[in-house]
């Protein structure tokens, strides 16, 4: 389900206004933050956001491509180590 096109796209404030800040000094810096439902916006672009995954803040450089997107699908919270290869369920 989508949000309404009156509200808006949904970006934690306190990150939103770090990088308005930022885009004023004319500073590139890391920006913590915890919001992984957060969308990207155009003001992001060429900034690094390091997003929260569970147990680590994961940089992300944050380009034209990606906005529309949310932040969290670029920080993933599961590492797929492979099928165990003794295991002779699924082959026949």
């Amino acid at each position: 389900m989508t949000r309404l096109l009156k509200k808006g796209p949904f970006v934690a404030y306190h990150s939103l206004e770090k990088i308005e800040d930022l885009n004023i000094k004319r500073e590139k810096k890391i920006i913590v933050t915890w919001s992984r439902a957060s969308t990207i916006v155009p003001t992001m672009i060429g900034h690094t956001i390091a997003v929260y995954n569970g147990q680590e803040h994961l940089s992300i450089y944050i380009t034209d491509r990606m906005v529309g997107h949310k932040l969290g699908e670029f920080a993933l919270t599961r590492v797929f180590k492979g099928h165990a290869k003794s295991d002779k369920k699924s082959r026949c």
